[in-house]
């Protein structure tokens, strides 16, 4: 089984390296959300209870590492429509294989991803203002692969059961792109009105991010917000990927049934 994993994780880095493009739709285009937004926000919005000398640029930049993230998983989990569409997927599902192997290479692959493009991105903290430590950069690195998993395993529970790509990325927007504006990476929960101030708490994101948040401010506050606890965000997040993952499981043998 864990050969299985290995080849199939290892398809998605090789699928990458041939797609080129992929790098453009995935981290080119949530750092010119960051430069755009963020230097054109920063001098006429100051996010509530944020510390003395925090730019909108800094605030913004936790929340575009969890956007690369997000646009990582899209790319990759729809691959699972397009290898059904080319049969290849029906080869692996006819393999005496466990359906969670199938899935656990997919989401390890796509993770994978994620993560890369997201340490290439945590190069560009001194822009937003941020000195990162040591432990405070492999803190950011492994709650990117959490949340990265999570996102993946989000993806691949919408892919299984789809078979058009267009109708994945319609999906796909409306439930990534709305669970990422609510999880306080454009604007803070703190004065929103009280039905949304509960939906960011809903928000499974929120407490990645959270997390993200307070790696990056590992030697000092970044903010003064307030924000859930590392150790109950991290809970959040593990929890979110092992629901999430387990869906995609649940979701894979059934439609390998049909």
């Amino acid at each position: 089984m864990m050969r299985a994993v290995r080849s199939l994780w290892w398809r998605e880095i090789l699928r990458f390296g041939r797609q080129r493009s992929r790098v453009t739709g995935a981290l080119v285009q949530p750092l010119l959300f960051w430069m755009l937004l963020g230097g054109g926000l920063s001098a006429s919005f100051r996010p509530p209870g944020a510390a003395p000398g925090l730019s909108y640029l800094a605030y913004l930049y936790p929340g575009i590492l969890v956007l690369v993230l997000l646009f990582t998983a899209i790319f990759a989990t729809i691959s699972t429509v397009e290898d059904r569409q080319s049969g290849f997927l029906q080869g692996v599902l006819a393999a005496p294989l466990a359906r969670s192997g199938i899935v656990l290479g997919q989401a390890l692959g796509g993770t994978t991803l994620a993560v890369g493009q997201g340490a290439i991105l945590l190069l560009l903290a001194p822009l937003a203002g941020l000195s990162l430590s040591l432990p405070g950069l492999l803190a950011s690195v492994l709650v990117l692969a959490l949340v990265g998993f999570g996102l993946t395993s989000l993806g691949l529970v919408i892919a299984w059961r789809l078979e058009s790509t267009q109708g994945f990325h319609a999906i796909m927007n409306l439930i990534l792109i709305p669970i990422w504006l609510m999880s306080g990476a454009f604007f803070p929960s703190g004065g929103v009105a009280t039905p949304l101030a509960w939906v960011m708490r809903l928000d499974p994101l929120t407490y990645g991010l959270a997390a993200l948040r307070r790696c990056l401010a590992f030697r000092g506050a970044m903010t003064a917000e307030e924000l859930p606890g590392l150790a109950f965000s991290l809970t959040i997040t593990v929890l979110f990927g092992a629901a999430m993952f387990a869906a995609a499981a649940t979701t894979a043998r059934r439609s390998s049934a049909h």
